[in-house]
Order: structure tokens, then C-alpha cells, then sequence
């Protein structure tokens, strides 16, 4: 049993317009629970905000997140992986990168994304299903 990366890809996610600005960004990902923001459109992202990008390039600066919009902090190269990639592959770019979040196109076409949070917990839930297939074949037969 592999797993591929459409296996795991979270189909719902934040996106916002580039010309949203900080604040409306941060409350949306607050209200929604997410730790960043897709800017543009679910078929043709422009690029992300995380809360790092926040942090880092508005709070951290002292820019006023009403005046900032998401165009100006947000990340343009967007890592992507194919829907069918195995997770080891997925893995590896996300690991190479240094990413946290890689977008999954199938066919050109955006499906979602896939967290380090969700691939963690996907791999736990693998192995332990791989785990405890191994063990009812090496129980004895009677």
C-alpha cells in the first residue's frame, strides 16, 4: 500500500485577494484556523502569507497591518507537487526546500495543499496500519 500525495492533500484552504490587506489576512486565518493564506484564486495563486511572513516582515518591521496588503508580504514561488507523486517524494521536496506547505496540482489544476502537520499525522496513521498488517501475518495459524 502506497500513498500518494492526492491521498493526503487538504482540499480546503484560506485564500485571500492580493489586495487584502495584514489585519484582514491575520483575522481570516484567525477565524479559520489556518496558519497561511493563498493570495489570488484557488486556479491561479499568486503566492502565500504565513504567520511568519506576519511576523516577520510586518510586526517585526513596526508596518501598520492595516496599511500593508497581503501583495506586499506574500512568498511568489509556490512549491507544487503532482497529485500522483508518492509520499516519499513529497517528502523529499518538502524536506530539500525547506517548506512546510507544498501546493498539489493534478493535471494543472490546483486540488489543495499538503501541511507537514497533515503528512506527520498521515505517516503515523500509515505506519501504523502497515504495522498491524505485518502483525496479523506473522501471527501463527491456529
Amino acid at each position: 500500500m502506497v500513498l500518494y500525495a492526492r491521498d493526503i492533500v487538504e482540499k480546503e484552504f484560506l485564500t485571500l485577494s492580493a489586495s487584502s490587506t495584514v489585519l484582514e489576512g491575520a483575522k481570516a486565518m484567525k477565524n479559520t484556523r489556518h496558519g497561511f493564506a493563498v493570495v489570488g484564486t484557488t486556479n491561479e495563486p499568486q503566492g502565500i502569507v504565513t504567520e511568519w511572513d506576519i511576523v516577520s516582515k510586518v510586526v517585526a518591521e513596526g508596518w501598520d497591518p492595516q496599511k500593508v496588503t497581503m501583495a506586499e508580504v506574500m512568498s511568489s514561488e509556490l512549491l507544487s507537487i503532482d497529485a500522483g507523486a508518492p509520499l516519499s517524494a513529497v517528502s523529499q521536496l518538502m524536506t530539500e526546500k525547506g517548506v512546510r506547505r507544498l501546493l498539489v496540482k493534478d493535471g494543472g489544476s490546483v486540488i489543495g495543499f499538503i501541511t507537514a502537520k497533515t503528512m506527520l499525522a498521515r505517516m503515523n496513521d500509515y505506519v501504523d496500519k502497515v504495522s498491524s498488517q505485518i502483525s496479523r501475518l506473522q501471527a501463527p495459524w491456529f
